[in-house]
Formats: structure tokens, sequence, C-alpha cells
């Protein structure tokens, strides 16, 4: 076979993978997107797995339609700015605010999502925080009881962290559960919680947890997180506090 031949050989199939790459992208994306979908609402009820559980419906457990289903049924949406007020914006949903790019922006125009959930006649307003961890970036979701004080739960996950070390933030949900009943404000003073190295004082317990052995950057960056936030929703929660009117969500 000819140098010339060969070439137009490696070219034809270049050009064949290529198209059958493109329309398998093309054509699987709408799969690609609902799954994305799917696991991000998963994501989003872990925070409130004792709430479901106590429901009768542990959130571990649902099945990907019954994610969908209840969070369809049971969760409303919206979006916040940095001010605390919702964003009116046609088809902006709390699902469509990406973090990442969010932080990208000045504070003074970033946008927040805001989830509240409602579970066995109770609500749960759901927030979701971003930050660094040894690696790479770590986010979350932290529920808070209608007080918008108490921890409900928790749910994290990272793009890079150690597995067996800084991965437990996601793995380990003994860790997570320390979460339940803290307080982000002592008095009328934001706090936030603290992942404390060797363990949480006593005299700050309902402030702080236990760190994590082994992985003390990705935990430093679990308190960062935590504390920059939840201090972005500082806003919508003094405003919710104290207005005799609920916001209203979508």
């Amino acid at each position: 076979m000819s140098t010339q031949k060969v070439i137009l050989f490696v070219v034809a199939m270049t050009v064949v993978v290529a198209l059958l790459l493109a329309g398998s992208a093309v054509g699987l994306a709408p799969i690609a997107e609902k799954n994305a979908d799917i696991f991000n609402k998963r994501q989003l009820l872990l925070a409130i797995a004792n709430p479901l559980e106590a429901a009768g419906q542990p959130a571990a457990a649902l099945t990907d339609e019954e994610v969908l289903a209840f969070f369809d049924e049971n969760v409303e949406q919206s979006v916040v700015n940095s001010q605390g007020e919702l964003v009116n914006q046609e088809g902006l949903l709390a699902v469509n605010v990406d973090l990442a790019k969010e932080r990208k922006k000045p504070e003074a125009e970033r946008n927040y999502p805001v989830y509240k959930a409602n579970v066995d006649n109770s609500n749960y307003y759901i927030f979701s925080v971003r930050g660094n961890g040894l690696w790479d970036a770590i986010w979350g979701n932290v529920a808070l009881e209608q007080d918008l004080n108490t921890i409900a739960g928790v749910s994290f996950d990272h793009a890079g962290e150690t597995p067996g070390l800084g991965a437990e933030i996601k793995d380990n949900a003994t860790w997570r559960a320390q979460f339940v009943g803290k307080k982000i404000y002592e008095g009328e003073k934001y706090v936030s919680v603290y992942v404390r190295k060797g363990g949480a004082l006593q005299s700050r317990a309902e402030h702080e947890v236990d760190g994590l052995s082994g992985a003390t950057i990705t935990a430093d960056g679990v308190t960062k997180m935590m504390y920059e936030g939840l201090q972005a929703y500082e806003p919508f929660m003094e405003e919710s506090a104290t207005t005799s009117t609920s916001m209203n969500f979508k």
C-alpha cells in the first residue's frame, strides 16, 4: 500500500470516528443531563437524611424516580443575591445556579441557590456551599431547621481529596452526623461550625465537630467553606427572620 493510500485511510478513519463520537455525545446528552440532575438532587436530599429517615423515606434508598418525584412535590427553590433579595429572572431556578461560576464573580454580583424542603409538615432550608480542600474544590449542602440556626444535616463532595483521608468528608457518614444539631449562631453572633483537629472542645460543643485524622487541610477547608458559605446567606436569613411573610419560592 502506498504512503498516500495509508494517509487517506487514516484520515477517513479519523473522520468516521469523530462523527461517531459526536453523534454519540449528542444522542446521549439528554441522558447525561438527567443523570446529573438526579445526582445533584440526591445530594441535596442527603442533607435532610435524618428527617427523611424519620418519615420512612430513607434518602439513600430512594430510587432515581423517587428522588425526582420527592423533589418536585416537596422542595421549593429560589435564587437570592448577595443582599438576600430574591432574583426574579425568568427560567432561573436554584438548580441552575453554578456556584463554581458564581465564585468567580465579585461578591456583590453573586447569586445563591436556596431550597425549602417540606418533610412530614416540617420545613428545612438547604443552602449550597463551596470551597477548597487539599487538592481541589470541595462543596456541599447544609440543611437548617426552620429556626435558621440548627443544622438538620449536611452532605459534602469533592473533586480530588485523598481516599481514606480528605475524601472522608463525603464517605464517612458517622463524621457527617456530628453536624446534626449544631448551631451556627451563638446568641445573635454568627459563628458557623468549626472542625477542630484533635476533637471538639466540650465548652464549644454546640459549634464544633471533631476533625478528620490525617486530613487537617481538608478539614480546615470545610471550616472555611461552612463559615464563608453560610455567611453569604446571612442577609437572606435575616430578612426571613424579620418578615412576617415568607419569601416566595418556586
